[in-house]
């Protein structure tokens, strides 16, 4: 957009022509409105910033004397505006004001735009960026995609050419940072999931840095994603405004100023905001644009809307609470695996007979419940404790780590795949000299590690993707869950068989609570499903795969659908 193409339009509405000014206003306004959203990140003072910049600039529109520089004025009098309203309030405020407020502008540009991988990645990785960089954004979007030059920026923030080349690239850093934050969020890092685990889930300066500190430091989270990380300028080149949101209406109104008063100031020449204010007092009149001139002083422009607009999906930093389902619950149906995946076919658990007794039922295999469907009731068993040799977090990740478990109470064991190390076949691990009982008693950490995991790359799930090669179990073993649950009454020894894919375990003594409370965390607190308790309080409860009471110098030897 060329503030030159426009020189007669702005001459005709500084001469007082209502259809050019009708034309000005709705030409610009666009621009106008992605560099406020931008800034502001959709916030609800939007409209406000916006209707106040465009009355500022209609009602000096007559002190500008070249219309050529139309454009580098008006960025300036919209950061202006940017930067009073952020004197006026407090970042706290602004907290209060938004924590229900409407979708956030990354979200818009996603939707309108339909930005998908690492386009979709930039426009999420906004959220992250404080309010100076966020303006910053705001401009250098715009001067990559064509409708700025490095002059306007620079003049629109008020500093020289060197000195926002500067600033730019600063910001550019943060931005990529941000990025790396965004695909972090999307993977299957275990370790993320716990530092994350009191974030709120409104990403600001603080949790930035926490985060990409804990990226720098994980081999996983710092390997995950694309494997070419294009930038970000080169992503945003060509890319249009977002278009204004249906429904949106601009109202300038012009305060209490008359017709007569603004020709007294005036002088005796009528000035340009004197002929505007004289057409105002007249009778409404339709423009051609979609603009009307009220009565008493009111400049309205309003976009109708065409279609409904459509539902805007829940950003990837601050998951939305639903009400979960009321309805009956809906039949069990497979995972969302991605159809590149080869991991084998679940078949439906064979029906146990009520007399089968301890020692005779293991994992069978099943399908994945539906995200919504409530996990069954957990029944509590009796709990004094567990100890552990690999104190309260084990992490094993090489073959032959291994964990002996005593006590009576509850286990979980965390999965960690790292294909992008080693893909192929998975070697399970073993429950190896058992004394007294052990039984899997839930499923939990929000997902299935065979669902997706990326909202930009379909093949993409906690087991591998289509770029890295997949993790997969032996046929017919039960998919694990990013969490699996135990009850020991005795004591076992767990090993890791790692020899094909590459993959680790962390091992917690826990409480009937912490199962409890996973379990039954499910989409509305923001996990992809809801937990799978497996338990039925009596010794028909299933019994691990892969478990023996004999001690084998190769625990990978343990047969799957092993008895004890």
């Amino acid at each position: 957009m060329d503030g030159r193409q426009w020189s007669s339009t702005i001459a005709a509405a500084q001469a007082g022509d209502r259809r050019a000014l009708d034309e000005l206003v709705a030409g610009w306004l666009p621009l106008v409105y992605n560099i406020v959203g931008r800034a502001l990140n959709g916030h609800a003072d939007v409209d406000d910033v916006v209707q106040e910049t465009m009355l500022r600039a209609v009602d000096n529109l007559g002190s500008l004397r070249d219309p050529d520089s139309f454009r580098s004025w008006l960025v300036a009098i919209t950061m202006r505006q940017i930067r009073d309203r952020a004197r006026r309030r407090t970042t706290d405020a602004l907290r209060d004001e938004t924590a229900d407020g409407a979708a956030d502008f990354a979200e818009l540009a996603v939707l309108k735009l339909q930005l998908e991988g690492q386009r979709r990645e930039v426009a999420e990785a906004a959220r992250w960026l404080d309010d100076e960089d966020r303006q910053l954004l705001s401009l250098w979007w715009l001067e990559v995609a064509g409708e700025l030059t490095r002059r306007e920026l620079a003049a629109a923030v008020g500093i020289s050419r060197q000195h926002a080349a500067v600033r730019v690239q600063r910001m550019k850093e943060r931005l990529e940072a941000s990025r790396g934050i965004v695909r972090a969020l999307d993977g299957a890092c275990p370790d993320l999931r716990e530092t994350t685990a009191r974030w709120d889930g409104d990403p600001d300066s603080v949790w930035r840095k926490r985060l990409a500190r804990h990226i720098r430091g994980c081999a996983y989270c710092a390997s995950s994603g694309e494997a070419v990380v294009v930038p970000a300028e080169r992503l945003l080149v060509g890319i249009a405004l977002v278009p204004l949101p249906v429904g949106f209406t601009l109202s300038l109104a012009f305060g209490g100023k008359t017709a007569v008063a603004a020709t007294a100031t005036a002088g005796a020449s009528v000035s340009w905001s004197g002929k505007v204010l004289g057409a105002l007092t007249k009778p409404a009149v339709a423009l051609s644009a979609g603009a009307t001139i009220i009565a008493g002083g009111a400049y309205v422009v309003t976009y109708p809307a065409k279609d409904p607009p459509p539902a805007v999906a829940a950003p990837t930093a601050r998951p939305r609470p639903q009400a979960p389902t009321t309805s009956a619950p809906p039949s069990p149906s497979p995972s969302a695996s991605p159809s590149a995946s080869p991991s084998p076919t679940p078949t439906p658990s064979a029906t146990r007979p009520e007399q089968e007794t301890y020692g005779s039922v293991v994992d069978a295999v099943d399908t994945a419940p539906d995200p919504n469907a409530r996990p069954a009731a957990l029944p509590h068993r009796p709990e004094a404790g567990i100890t552990s040799t690999g104190g309260a977090h084990a992490t094993m990740n090489h073959r032959g780590d291994s964990v002996t478990l005593t006590g009576r109470g509850y286990v979980l064991v965390r999965w960690q795949i790292s294909p992008q190390y080693r893909a192929g076949s998975l070697v399970m691990p073993s429950w190896t000299g058992l004394k007294g009982k052990l039984f899997h008693v839930a499923s939990g950490g929000g997902r299935r590690m065979d669902d997706r995991v990326s909202s930009t790359d379909s093949s993409a799930s906690g087991m591998g993707d289509s770029a890295t090669g997949y993790a997969v179990p032996p046929a017919g073993t039960q998919q694990m869950w990013q969490n699996e649950y135990f009850y020991v009454d005795g004591s076992v020894t767990l090993t890791v068989n790692e020899r094909g894919a590459d993959y680790g375990l962390s091992v917690f003594p826990t409480t009937w609570d912490d199962v409890e409370n996973d379990v039954t965390s499910g989409p509305p607190e923001g996990a992809k499903r809801y937990g799978l308790v497996r338990d039925t309080g009596k010794d028909d409860t299933p019994v691990p795969q892969y478990v023996t009471r004999d001690t084998p110098a190769d625990p990978a030897t343990v047969a799957q659908e092993s008895r004890v």
